[in-house]
């Protein structure tokens, strides 16, 4: 049976919630994200805002060079929360097959649906417009890949100062042909390098890749070239995944100004640690492999990794492993822009061992209780106050 699959992507989402807020916002250049004054960057940006070059992930201060008279509002993910659940809701109205993607991202599986795609989405598009004041674009197709691509194809072709609120159908059996002429970069997971690498071979359209054998493609790419392959020619038998298991917990700091002192190193990545650990038990899940994250001033970075003895989720022990990982990569003086740590390899805690069995494991149910009992005191409290032996300087 041929699947319909409707890829709905929400417009400018962060600034669509702004409006609903402050309906002056409307038709001005003004973006959401972090301040100018320090290193913060572009999370969303108004339409208006895009005509003067304005995007999303850029430096604010490159932002308002581009655009004086530019807004810039702070983020309140709060409410951008509390948005996205009110539109996954309505989804999930429709159809049990949803899998959300990000916070303004999710494909529906409508197949046992008998009315059309295209008649679906439009009222689907139009149910979020009135009810909940948000605009959207939807793609519809066969899969979850083309139906991306529409999404992207239709807000493109939509180009103006205000939301696109576009919806594109590719037709069953169309996929190869509506693929073809696009640019390789427009094919989901084709990144900048790939997309050199396969321009070096003069493949610059996914008609081209398509067209290449699929077994050179995978000499070149490995796995991954018989995969870009399949989806050049439109194929993407990928199902729609209702639940998700998150494969890493992590906390990164971008400093205000670059930090070279020890003490503020350590200090962020123990904090880091600590808010990892504590996420984790939240989520009921322990983690086997530590990671950490450095950022030089010229933006070089780094990243190390190591196993921990037995899955955990204990901030000390995290810690542990994070600033041994620490002293491997920084060189005193180094000036540092951005610091992180992560927790990899998740899975559940192990079981509590009986009285027979020799070992005990690290994070059993009794350590997870004892760390979330330390959590909320540290929330309470304060994190200096409440601080485990370990932690406690000897003398």
């Amino acid at each position: 049976m041929t699947r319909t699959i409707l890829h709905v992507d929400l417009d400018a989402f962060f600034c669509a919630v702004e409006e609903q807020r402050d309906p002056s916002l409307r038709g001005k250049p003004f973006a959401v994200g972090g301040n100018a004054e320090g290193r913060g960057v572009v999370s969303s940006c108004s339409y208006a805002a895009r005509r003067h070059g304005v995007r999303s992930a850029m430096p604010m201060v490159r932002a308002l060079a581009l655009c004086p008279h530019l807004l810039c509002l702070p983020t309140r993910f709060a409410a951008y929360r509390a948005s996205s659940q009110a539109v996954m809701q309505r989804l999930g109205a429709l159809t049990q097959m949803v899998e959300q993607v990000s916070i303004d991202e999710a494909f529906l599986d409508v197949s046992d649906i008998p009315e059309p795609g295209e008649v679906l989405a439009r009222r689907l598009q139009a149910q979020i417009r009135d009810e909940l004041g948000l605009p959207c674009s939807i793609g519809v197709a066969t899969n979850k890949l083309v139906a991306k691509v529409a999404t992207d194809v239709g807000k493109a072709s939509a180009r103006c100062d205000s939301p696109p609120n576009a919806i594109l159908a590719v037709p069953p059996g169309t996929e190869a042909a509506f693929l073809a002429p696009l640019p390789a970069h427009a094919l989901w997971g084709v990144g900048a390098k790939t997309a050199d690498r396969l321009a070096a071979l003069g493949l610059r359209t996914i008609g081209d890749i398509a067209a290449w054998p699929p077994a050179s493609l995978e000499s070149r790419f490995g796995k991954y070239g018989r995969t870009l392959s399949h989806h050049a020619a439109g194929i993407d038998d990928r199902p729609i995944i209702t639940e998700h298991t998150p494969k890493s917990v992590s906390r990164e700091t971008t400093f205000a100004r670059d930090v070279t002192d020890a003490e503020t190193l350590q200090r962020t990545v123990h904090a880091q640690a600590t808010d990892v650990g504590r996420r984790l038990r939240r989520a009921g899940m322990v983690g086997t492999t530590v990671k950490l994250k450095l950022r030089w001033s010229d933006f070089t970075t780094l990243t190390r990794q190591a196993s921990l003895p037995q899955p955990s989720a204990h901030d000390a022990e995290i810690a542990a492993a994070a600033m041994r990982l620490l002293n491997q990569l920084w060189q005193t003086s180094v000036p540092v822009r951005l610091v992180g740590v992560g927790v990899t390899g998740l899975g559940s805690p192990p079981r509590q061992l009986s009285l027979w069995e020799v070992e005990r494991p690290v994070s059993t149910e009794r350590d997870l209780r004892l760390q979330s009992t330390v959590s909320e005191l540290r929330d309470r409290y304060g994190y200096q106050l409440v601080r485990w032996g370990s932690e406690v300087p000897q003398t």
